[in-house]
């Protein structure tokens, strides 16, 4: 039945008369998602695509009974709005805004992890379940009804796999992307828990990047609780150490967070890793 976003979920987008609120708030529901509310400070009763706007997220919640949050406002604004989303008792707020303050990402996992509110993102492209519902930005051409969970810190390469899976017949439970940020709401293993306790889901595909240790981490997690087959594809193989990739996580000190520190721990965990994105479909046709 998909993980955290299911056709029954209720979603507000915060910063939806903004352009790029109101483009994905079109997008969304096009694809179906039940979109109850739109927040703007000083534009309630506005409506954006029939989608009525209000001032807060309490009161947008108190109408609507909303229990998940797609977050578009500019990156100085995204601590007081995802606050406001905690304080609602939102059990789901997805941060697609990046360049948020590192030290605001921190408050916020520590003040939702104190209440029921995961979080998705920063600088993160969302999550879809195929066929059910969709919380951020991917496109909604790529995806497909399916049993492939895909799990991804890279908003680029997740629209190149899932598009890959597609077009090999596969299709998708849910797609995840995690964010590239040094610090993100939750990580692989978090979600790999509910990935495996998901009757839908067959198998999970992990798209890991160079710097941190999300991915050993994982390596750990699928060795000892993990009993779906795991795809994996790791980017940067050929990056220098020291040397920044595009994503403020995405850089290596030392021996850590190589993309062949990554590829080991998750092979002596049983994942199979693809050499490129082309190859993951072979591999899942493989493993299921």
């Amino acid at each position: 039945m998909a993980i955290l976003l299911t056709g029954n979920s209720k979603i507000i987008v915060q910063g939806i008369t903004g352009h790029q609120g109101q483009f994905h708030t079109k997008a969304m529901l096009n694809f179906g998602t039940n979109v109850v509310a739109g927040v703007t400070p000083g534009k309630a009763g506005e409506n954006v695509y029939g989608v009525k706007v209000y001032d807060n997220v309490r009161s947008a919640v108190d109408e609507t009974k909303a229990d998940t949050a797609v977050v578009f406002v500019p990156a100085p604004f995204v601590k007081d709005a995802v606050i406001e989303d905690i304080d609602a008792g939102l059990s789901l707020v997805v941060i697609v805004t990046e360049h948020v303050p590192f030290h605001d990402v921190i408050d916020l996992l520590e003040y939702g992890q104190s209440k029921v509110t995961r979080i998705i993102g920063p600088n993160c492209p969302g999550i879809a379940s195929s066929g059910l519902s969709k919380a951020g930005i991917i496109p909604n051409s790529i995806l497909k009804p399916g049993n492939i969970g895909v799990l991804s810190r890279s908003g680029t390469l997740t629209y190149e796999i899932v598009n890959q899976i597609t077009k090999a017949g596969l299709g998708e439970s849910t797609v995840i992307g995690l964010g590239g940020d040094k610090v993100v709401g939750s990580t692989f293993t978090d979600l790999l828990s509910l990935f495996e306790n998901d009757a839908q889901t067959s198998a999970v595909v992990m798209v890991g990047e160079i710097g941190g240790s999300a991915e050993e981490d994982a390596a750990d997690f699928i060795k000892k609780n993990f009993s779906k087959p795991v795809i994996g594809f790791i980017a940067g193989k050929y990056a220098p150490p020291g040397k920044r990739m595009g994503h403020a996580g995405a850089i290596i000190s030392g021996n850590k967070g190589t993309a062949n520190s990554k590829i080991t721990a998750l092979e002596s965990a049983g994942a199979l890793i693809a050499a490129s994105p082309e190859e993951v479909p072979r591999l899942l046709l493989e493993s299921i």
